[in-house]
């Protein structure tokens, strides 16, 4: 085995380095995407504006490379394009299309039942179902809070649904109340509170996990499971230094994501272990940090492994993609650039609502496998996998979604 340019005889390491980072590791650099995937070398200051970066680059072992690629505060951005692949095949599915005078109050304001979709109007709830729209006698009401402007999130209504459609919540993302209804009866069964502790931030930390559980924020840095049935806490962990942050369930709702955030601030969300919590341990486990980047969409791919949109570790340094995370063993598995938009999992593929239309995502490929343009969902079945689109009077679903084989 013969010397590398950093000095040691080693097996050389996947990223190249300029001879400036390879002399003097600790210092600000950019990540030179090479245009595979997302590959990517590393360059300094100086190298990064020279007119062709790539040609200073030299082999470095391994040790060498990660020590200089360990601390994200050094990393000043991307340079170069990323690989995006494109494998787009036909959708083969149940398409349904009617006109609906139902107007969501926003896109988180469409949500799944059992027997067809629910809609937060201005009106109250409705009932959408397979051929006509019908009102569900219930009555929602929030305490008044006056809205707190934070960035760019819009303080406002959200829509949630359990499994068999018997309990629906009304929260309010970036403020403080919610409510939990039974549309059996139309009656709220639970109010919800956050407090008042930068609320603005986050979007109102509330999930189904089956029928009648939830977890939810009872603080701005607490969560409690509740058994909607008896009205029972069935567990909680103790106040921490954490925001509580949306809250997305694995498919059997062994494991939450929270994609919450700490000082200073630093988005760091966590996989929790639903039956710890249930038991009072340990719960929950960071995935990453990302500086002044939190709030971003989020997918299960299947049971362990989490997709979480935006590649990097700093807000003003990322680039659109996933990065996936195994939260069983606590490791980033993989990367791809790409999606970008609200995503939901279903059948190991990440369908994404686009500014192009519906995408569909292999993430064992990192390539998108389908595209249908001009629909973007808003709502997701995770039972039966449709999707749904209200939008300009028309309520447009998907289901029964065939792709070609994937990830093979």
């Amino acid at each position: 085995m013969d010397s590398l340019p950093c000095g040691h005889i080693a097996v050389a390491a996947q990223r190249r380095m300029c001879p400036h980072l390879n002399a003097e590791h600790d210092q600000v650099y950019y990540r030179l995407l090479t245009g595979r995937g997302m590959d990517y070398d590393l360059v300094c200051q100086d190298c990064a504006g020279q007119a062709d970066p790539a040609a200073t680059l030299t082999e470095v072992c391994l040790g060498c490379a990660e020590a200089v690629d360990e601390d994200w505060s050094d990393v000043l951005g991307w340079r170069g394009e990323p690989e995006i692949r494109l494998r787009d095949a036909e959708l083969t599915g149940t398409w349904t299309s009617r006109a609906s005078a139902a107007e969501p109050l926003n896109p988180r304001c469409l949500a799944p039942l059992p027997d067809g979709w629910l809609a937060l109007t201005a009106h109250g709830l409705v009932h959408l179902g397979a051929t006509a729209d019908r009102p569900v006698a219930a009555r929602i009401e929030l305490p008044a809070e006056t809205p707190r402007q934070y960035l760019d999130r819009v303080h406002g209504p959200a829509l949630h649904t359990g499994p068999d459609g018997r309990f629906a919540a009304v929260v309010t993302d970036y403020g403080r109340y919610g409510t939990v209804l039974d549309l059996r009866t139309g009656r709220a069964v639970r109010s919800l509170d956050r407090g008042a502790y930068h609320e603005e931030t986050t979007p109102f930390p509330f999930a189904f996990l089956d029928a009648a559980r939830v977890v939810t924020a009872t603080g701005w840095n607490r969560l409690e499971i509740i058994d909607l049935g008896t009205g029972q806490s069935l567990g909680g962990d103790e106040p921490a230094s954490y925001f509580r942050g949306a809250l997305t369930p694995n498919p059997s709702s062994t494991r939450v994501l929270d994609d919450g955030w700490v000082w200073s601030p630093v988005g760091m969300p966590r996989a929790l272990d639903v039956g710890a919590l249930l038991r009072g341990e340990e719960h929950e486990d960071r995935l990453t940090f990302r500086a002044y980047a939190w709030d971003q969409p989020v997918a299960w791919v299947d049971e362990d492994v989490v997709a979480i949109q935006r590649i990097g570790q700093d807000d003003e340094a990322m680039i659109d993609g996933v990065e996936l995370y195994d939260a069983r063993r606590v490791v980033r598995t993989g990367m791809f650039a790409g999606p970008a938009g609200p995503m939901w999992g279903f059948g190991g593929l990440l369908h994404v609502s686009a500014a192009e239309g519906f995408e569909v995502w292999d993430p064992v490929e990192g390539a998108r496998v389908g595209l249908v343009e001009g629909f973007r969902p808003q709502a997701h079945n995770p039972v039966t996998g449709a999707f749904a689109e209200l939008r300009d009077g028309v309520l447009r679903t998907v289901a029964d979604i065939r792709w070609p084989a994937v990830g093979g």
